[in-house]
């Protein structure tokens, strides 16, 4: 009888440490690594739902920025890290989606070593130019583009960067060149703009805006699927004539691969719960970002979906960063 009660109880008895494992977790703090200085885009959102993910998860909930390489630092760091859910990536379009087409040698896999949690935010981007640019619309900007012998002198915010090949992929649409004038930071190309020394940029809309409504360089149209809110007066691309040029900055989360599936779930839930607070929701929207939040297979979808655009418009432009 013993015997029998033993065999019967058997499956229980070796589903007891998963279960036990999914019920403790988290039990320490968690950390979320952001691979860009304080202060910044990134830092921003990371910081903001870093506040309300800890209430949810009831565990502290430690920022760690490690910035450099445009994201990779912070990415690789993931991708290396323990499977266990207490590392998790403030992933972006450039060090996951750009990068891996960009670099010959990139030192993580972002498919193989990372996988999604949820989808956090985006933001869209402003094509702008100098105050004093004759230029008033996308259509004059293509028109003196093709006028200027097909190209134009576009101000980026690094090589390999969302501005950098999104403006590529504005050439592609438009029949025109670009070249790529590399600056090592936003305030540097912001500040080469506003003194004319490039002909256009593509900015952040929570950069663009206060630049814009302070006179300092004119908007053209944005990236967005809608008007912004902050700037309603500026049309889309879309509203423009050219609706596929219609890119973004995403951020997810993300966590090393094979972090266990429970442990994933509970994150997102975590995650989208803590989008829906009104102060989460009010700070980020201000910084002129969009709230996404969404489930773990939409974010595959999209990280997947976004691999290949960009792939597709790092090699148009022929550019290799090794």
């Amino acid at each position: 009888m013993l015997r029998r009660q033993l065999l019967l109880s058997s499956p229980l008895i070796a589903l007891l440490p998963t279960a036990a494992l999914a019920q403790a977790y988290p039990d320490h703090a968690v950390k979320l690594i952001i691979g860009f200085p304080a202060g910044t885009g990134p830092d921003v959102v990371g910081r903001t739902l870093a506040l309300q993910l800890q209430e949810k998860l009831k565990q502290p909930v430690v920022v760690d920025n490690r910035a450099g390489a445009g994201g990779q630092i912070g990415a690789l760091a993931v991708a290396k890290a323990a499977p266990d859910g207490y590392t998790l990536l403030l992933a972006e379009v450039g060090s996951i989606s750009i990068a891996p087409a960009a670099y010959s040698k990139l030192p993580y896999d972002p498919v193989k070593e990372l996988v999604p949690v949820a989808e956090v935010v985006r933001s869209d981007f402003v094509l702008v130019v100098p105050p004093q640019s004759p230029v008033r619309d996308v259509k004059g900007f293509i028109a003196a583009a093709k006028a200027n012998g097909d190209r134009v002198n576009f101000g980026t915010f690094g090589a390999g960067t969302p501005g950098h090949f999104g403006a590529e992929m504005f050439g592609e649409q438009g029949g025109f060149r670009i070249e790529p004038i590399h600056y090592r930071n936003t305030g540097d190309a912001i500040t080469a703009l506003v003194a004319g020394d490039v002909q256009g940029a593509f900015v952040t809309t929570a950069l663009a805006a206060p630049q814009i409504k302070a006179g300092k360089v004119r908007a053209l149209a944005t990236t967005a699927q809608a008007r912004s809110g902050q700037l309603p007066d500026v049309p889309t691309f879309g509203e423009a004539g050219w609706p596929k040029v219609d890119f973004s900055a995403w951020f997810a989360l993300v966590a090393p691969a094979e972090t266990p599936a429970a442990t994933l779930d509970l994150l997102n839930r975590a995650a989208l719960d803590a989008l829906q607070s009104p102060q989460v929701r009010r700070t980020l929207e201000e910084a002129g970002f969009t709230i996404t939040g969404t489930s773990r297979p939409d974010t595959a979808r999209m990280l997947k979906a976004e691999s290949g655009r960009w792939a597709a418009a790092v090699r148009a432009s022929g550019f290799k960063a090794d």
